[in-house]
This record gives C-alpha cells, sequence and structure tokens, in this order.
C-alpha cells in the first residue's frame, strides 16, 4: 500500500507474483499498468479486489494472464523485412543440413507460417525444423489450428505479393498456402505448414529454453518493447547463448540491441548477425 493506504500496481504484481507461477515484475511500467488497467475496467474490479481474486482463484489467474500478454501479429507484417530475408538473407541457409529456427512470443502464428512460406518458396522447407513457443495458452491454440479472420481486410494478400514481387493480380501463388474463403474474410493454413512446426507453451520471463537444440533464427518481433531494459538483456543474453554463430536474430521495428549486445550482434538490415563466437553444429 502506498501512503494513504491504496494498493499500487508494483504491489499488484507482487501478489501475482507470490499466488502464480508468472513474474511481471520486470515487464515495461507503461505497458504492463495499462494492461492491468484494462483487466479492471473489463471485470469491473478495483486493483483490490483484483489482488483478492488472483490469490483465491487459479482459473482466473490464467485469465489475467491471458489479457496481459495478448499480442497482435499479421501474415508478412513489414513486408520490406520479409523480402530482405527472402532475398537477403535466408538462401545463404541453402547449404545447411538442417535449418533450426526458434520464435520467441510467436502469439497467434502468422509470422511463424509467414517465415515457412519463405523457405518453401526457396526449396528448403524440407530442412526447416521449427519451434514456437508462447507464453498464452489461447493464442497457441490459434496457432495450431491456423484460421484467421480479418486477415484479407487487413491486406494479408497484397503484402503477401509484394514480398514476392507478384503483380500477376490471380493470387495463385498465395492460394498455394491458405484456403480463402472471402465472404467471412477468413484463411487456413494448409497442413504441409501446419506439420512443420512444434508449438511449446513457454515463460520467456521464467522457464529455460523448452528444448536442446541450437537455432540458426531467433523471431521474437514486438516482444522485448514490453519488458524493461534489464529484462531485454537477460533475454537477448539467452538469444545469443542459443543462436549457432552467423546465425541471425529478427527483432521488431521499434526494437533494438544496446550496449554490450552491439558488440556480439553485427547489424544487416532489420537482421542481427551473431558474430564473434564458433559452435559445432549438432
Amino acid at each position: 500500500m502506498n501512503s494513504c493506504g491504496v494498493m499500487t500496481y508494483k504491489e499488484y504484481l507482487r501478489v501475482l507474483k507470490e499466488h502464480s507461477p508468472y513474474d511481471f515484475s520486470d515487464y515495461s511500467d507503461n505497458s504492463i499498468y495499462r494492461r492491468i488497467d484494462k483487466v479492471m475496467r473489463d471485470q469491473e474490479l478495483t486493483l483490490e479486489q483484483l489482488s483478492e481474486r488472483t490469490r483465491r482463484d487459479k482459473e482466473f489467474v490464467e485469465q489475467v494472464v491471458e489479457a496481459i500478454t495478448v499480442n497482435t501479429t499479421e501474415l508478412f507484417r513489414d513486408p520490406a523485412v520479409w523480402k530482405y530475408l527472402y532475398e537477403k538473407h535466408l538462401p545463404s541457409l541453402a547449404a545447411n543440413n538442417f535449418i533450426n529456427i526458434w520464435h520467441a512470443g510467436c502469439s497467434t502464428g502468422q509470422e511463424v507460417y509467414s517465415l515457412l512460406i519463405l523457405f518453401n518458396e526457396l526449396k528448403l522447407l524440407d530442412k526447416v525444423r521449427v519451434f514456437a513457443t508462447d507464453i498464452s495458452r489461447n493464442a497457441l491454440e490459434v496457432a495450431k489450428k491456423g484460421v484467421y479472420q480479418n486477415q484479407i481486410d487487413r491486406g494479408c494478400i497484397e503484402n503477401f505479393n509484394s514480398v514476392f514481387d507478384d503483380k500477376t493480380g490471380d493470387n495463385t501463388r498465395f492460394l498455394k498456402y491458405f484456403d480463402v474463403d472471402e465472404q467471412q474474410d477468413r484463411i487456413g493454413v494448409k497442413p504441409f505448414l501446419k506439420e512443420k512446426i512444434k508449438f511449446i507453451r513457454h515463460d520467456l520471463v521464467k522457464n529455460d529454453v523448452p528444448f536442446y537444440n541450437k537455432v540458426d533464427v531467433v523471431f521474437c518481433r514486438n516482444v522485448l518493447i514490453y519488458f524493461n531494459v534489464k529484462l531485454q538483456n537477460r533475454i537477448v543474453q539467452r538469444f545469443h547463448e542459443g543462436l549457432y554463430n552467423n546465425g541471425i536474430l529478427i527483432l521488431g521495428a521499434h526494437e533494438g540491441l544496446s550496449g554490450f549486445f552491439k558488440t556480439k550482434f553485427d547489424r544487416q538490415g532489420p537482421v542481427y548477425k551473431k558474430s564473434n563466437v564458433f559452435h559445432l553444429r549438432y
């Protein structure tokens, strides 16, 4: 409680940490407070009432966590990033016997499928092994199903065609990967892409990496922006350790590396390429 006897957001986060497996204490203050405030308004609860319910209702805690960690994503969001990967970097992985990818904070999966499409267009899909992780149980269920509403209206086909410079207008290429219901504005990912992915529920803040493989690509866009600097550095250190030498880290447009990690990665366009350390591939 503060000096006026009113519970603060930080005190609520301590209650959540004590009564659940989740720790949001190192999230950015603005983003976490805004999301807690939305939970309070949606549930019509004061912070004290929210705290009391968190102490005694485990299922409610899961609902709060889902609301706090909600993240939006789209197919081929920021087409220039995908075009760069397709033309400038991913072809260099063709010499590998296998290509390991970690999508950390994959949300509902659109960017997981976007990257797989690039590999398929490069005829490298058979080499790809994908680990897609997120803290949100609901988001992972959507990702596994691979069925998305309102994507056509948001320009997913235009973004797709932009990446591949496809100006034919017949969408044949897009239809290799998706079943499209234009009336319902719904698309569904084809099974041959879905079967390439291992989806894993995982708390990036608290849990160890949930697989043993080193990876060639870490994809983590618009996740670090919700963390404070201390937590960002801890997560980037984990990415650095998990990447092969010359592996790449892809962050969001408004995210970047600072301090020590600027010496451990070479920036190439939207890509951060690991340098300085040699790892045997296994």
